[in-house]
């Protein structure tokens, strides 16, 4: 194999463990997913990767349940540094005024990440929210959502930030959707830092 298959098989094997780790608990690996800079933006977390590993160690103790599945990744690299895009789903269980629910929102990783000392890692992830869906675990349950409220949020994550808000989270307004002026500016950003600007 060329060295830039190497590379960007590393690449996706960080990616994927970051789902797995995290998702399953195993919180000092997942730890090593991240250089020590690194920063998580979330629709209910924005902040530094240590933070929000405890922010999600908390959460996982009282029952907070969200998970994460992939699907295909393509990976932009120049030398030590990369953007790789991954489609996911985040999928969330919690009450919705009293209702069992399950939100399932569709989208991307898009992670800045960087190689330092022969160690790729994550140095930030924005995820981006394409469509999501909020459906009664009980399918005869009786759900009435607040269409004030759901018309808060952008389109690409409402009923995941509604689920979020009602279980007590503050959640983000303009995370980056499929389209729009906040993924443009994600691109861009992106673009610069393969050419050796900042993440943010």
């Amino acid at each position: 194999m060329t060295e830039d298959i190497i590379e960007r098989l590393a690449i996706r094997d960080l990616v994927e463990n970051w789902a797995l780790w995290r998702d399953a608990g195993d919180w000092d690996r997942f730890l090593t997913c991240w250089h020590d800079d690194g920063r998580m933006m979330a629709t209910w977390y924005q902040g530094p990767a240590a933070d929000f590993i405890r922010a999600s160690r908390e959460g996982w103790a009282k029952g907070v349940s969200i998970l994460h599945f992939l699907g295909g990744t393509t990976v932009d690299r120049t030398g030590d540094r990369a953007i790789a895009q991954t489609k996911m789903t985040i999928s969330q269980r919690g009450p919705v005024d009293g209702v069992l629910c399950d939100v399932v929102c569709t989208g991307r990783f898009y992670d800045f990440i960087e190689k330092r000392q022969g160690r790729w890692g994550v140095v930030l992830r924005q995820p981006i929210y394409e469509k999501d869906r909020l459906d009664p675990v009980l399918p005869d349950a009786k759900l009435s959502l607040d269409p004030d409220l759901l018309a808060q949020f952008p389109e690409g994550y409402r009923h995941l930030a509604y689920i979020q808000t009602k279980i007590g989270y503050t959640v983000k307004r303009d995370m980056p959707g499929l389209r729009g002026p906040e993924v443009e500016a994600l691109y861009r950003r992106g673009k610069a830092w393969l050419e050796g600007g900042p993440a943010d």
